[in-house]
């Protein structure tokens, strides 16, 4: 496949030979393999991707809410992050600054983040899946793309059921995988979008209601919002990352003041009337416009 020459799959060939050698994550995702843990081979080769492309003027905003949530992490907390999603370099940026922030609490913060991901990651290109595990992940079968499936009228009934089947297996795989995560200290990044903002498609940037029952699991959250983006999806090929565009940007990722979770949720539950059609929808888009306040409010700072 042709690239354009300031495509991902042109401007860095020159990695894949190292990338595809030391690759060693499944290609097929089951309920045996769905914690994978940084792969810090291809790591490396991330980060030099990232040197290249991060304007040194690129930062941890209100970094004293990392550090925050990083001591009450410390303290035995169950940490969730939920962060902004406009780049397929979301997840290496925030261990990238973190990493290179200076400070030993940031480098340990950036070491206990797993993130969840969907298994498209995996199992659709090599590539991309080299890339991907780079950092550590909980795959899940995203409700998207069982829905996709269900909603096929060329796929036979025992297809979807068997399809069916198979997400709950993985999913249930992955909470537990996820509560080992917990227990071990490691800290939760979720995309609640679960996709990649596409400018003109506002439903890309709506909060999936699944992310409600991660409120209900974990005791703390930042919300993470991303300015600047150094990897943007090329419109004529929208679903291949290898076809994403390379553009050096300045990257600011901004950290909310530490959220308890229950609380947070409770207090918008109990402001809704009665017969409010699915409530926790509405936890979901506080959520999602907390983020995207913080957003602009950082935008303009970047454009003054």
């Amino acid at each position: 496949m042709a690239f354009s020459e300031d495509s991902l799959g042109s401007k860095y060939k020159k990695y894949f030979a190292e990338l595809l050698a030391n690759s060693h994550a499944a290609a097929k995702i089951d309920e045996t393999n769905v914690y994978e843990k940084a792969n810090l081979k291809t790591r490396t080769v991330m980060n030099s991707i990232l040197a290249e492309n991060l304007l040194p003027s690129s930062h941890l905003e209100d970094k004293e809410n990392f550090k925050a949530f990083y001591d009450a992490v410390k303290n035995g907390k169950r940490g969730l992050i939920l962060m902004e999603h406009y780049s397929n370099v979301d997840l290496p940026e925030i261990i990238y600054l973190l990493e290179n922030e200076g400070s030993e609490w940031a480098k340990d913060l950036a070491s206990r983040i797993v993130a969840i991901a969907g298994m498209k990651l995996n199992e659709d290109n090599p590539m991309v899946r080299a890339w991907a595990e780079g950092f550590s992940r909980v795959v899940i079968y995203p409700s998207r793309s069982l829905s996709k499936v269900k909603d096929k009228d060329d796929v036979p009934e025992e297809e979807k059921k068997a399809e069916e089947l198979k997400s709950r297996k993985i999913n249930l795989a992955a909470m537990r995988a996820m509560e080992d995560c917990k227990k071990r200290g490691e800290v939760i990044l979720v995309f609640p979008a679960g996709t990649r903002y596409r400018p003109g498609k506002p439903e890309t940037k709506k909060g999936l209601r699944e992310i409600d029952s991660y409120l209900r699991l974990f005791d703390i959250m930042i919300l993470v919002s991303a300015n600047g983006n150094c990897l943007r999806i090329n419109p004529e090929d929208t679903e291949n990352m290898l076809a994403d565009l390379v553009v050096p940007d300045q990257i600011v990722l901004t950290a909310s003041p530490v959220i308890e979770c229950k609380k947070f949720r409770k207090d918008i539950l109990d402001a809704l009337p009665e017969d409010t059609p699915d409530p926790k929808q509405k936890t979901v888009d506080r959520v999602m416009e907390i983020l995207d306040e913080q957003h602009e409010r950082i935008e303009k700072l970047r454009n003054n």
